[in-house]
């Protein structure tokens, strides 16, 4: 584990003090970072541990005395991979990605999560860690203890495949609010095409970070608020975005109280 300062993300696992955790909570968006570790009930701010980059984290504890990382990955797989190769050097052994997505199935509604269980990962930065054949699978301990979250605070749920693409605009077929709105011939029709193999959702970054646990030997999982609708349109819905990125918040909150450590020692799924 290093003793100095990484040169991203700017601490180093003596900056985390005693007993430093092992779990961070990873967003893309550094306010988001922010308020998981502020503004969220029941978890007690301790203090920001560095702004480099604007790749902000935080250090917080749950009220059983666990303490967390809240911190940010940046917008993409090629930056949630620096990130994610610095916090585990400073010896973070568990990441739960709180994202943001879009649904492109007809039944996952503006305002629910999604639960990760598996990446259809078409993203540069994974082909650098592993081939691009090899799977890009969440924890699935991780997993079930989302699921388990969202039933018990009774937040509307999905668990599925997510589609992990490169880019926001192209790559995720948007022509009417992109600057580009001519495509290439091979992401004409992709949503469609996604629909009928059953992908949920998009994001950016999932994919990535699981080839990365896996060949890394740590352990991963994703929870995801739906914020748009793919399958009407290519906006954000606003007035729902907070209150997603909440429900999202709290299921992973609630997780991490509800696994059992044990089954996050790698023996159990490496």
């Amino acid at each position: 584990m290093s003793k100095e300062p990484k040169y991203h993300i700017g601490f180093s696992t003596e900056d985390m003090g005693g007993n430093p955790p092992t779990l961070a909570l990873l967003s893309g968006d550094p306010e988001r970072a922010r308020r998981i570790a502020r503004e969220t009930e029941g978890v007690h701010f301790e203090k920001k541990l560095s702004d480099r980059r604007g790749l902000n984290s935080y250090l917080a504890s749950l009220p059983n005395g666990q303490r967390v990382l809240s911190a940010t990955s940046g917008m993409g797989a090629p930056s949630l991979s620096i990130v994610v190769n610095e916090l585990f050097d400073v010896g973070i052994r568990q990441i739960i990605r709180i994202g943001t997505c879009g649904s492109i199935q007809d039944d996952v509604n503006v305002g629910s999560v999604v639960i990760s269980r598996a990446a259809l990962c078409r993203q540069g930065a994974a082909n650098d860690i592993a081939p691009i054949e090899y799977p890009a699978a969440a924890n699935p301990f991780l997993t079930v203890a989302l699921v388990d979250a969202a039933r018990e605070l009774h937040v509307d749920w999905h668990i599925g495949i997510t589609a992990s693409v490169d880019t926001f605009y192209e790559g995720q077929e948007r022509i009417e609010s992109s600057a580009n709105e001519h495509l290439m011939r091979c992401l004409v029709g992709i949503n469609q095409e996604y629909r009928h193999l059953q992908v949920l959702n998009y994001e950016m970054e999932a994919g990535t970070l699981f080839k990365m646990a896996s060949v890394y030997g740590f352990a991963a999982a994703c929870v995801c608020a739906v914020v748009a609708d793919r399958t009407t349109s290519e906006d954000v819905v606003w007035e729902l975005k907070k209150n997603a990125e909440e429900n999202a918040i709290n299921v992973a909150f609630r997780a991490v109280e509800l696994i059992d450590p044990e089954y996050l020692q790698p023996r159990y799924w490496r």
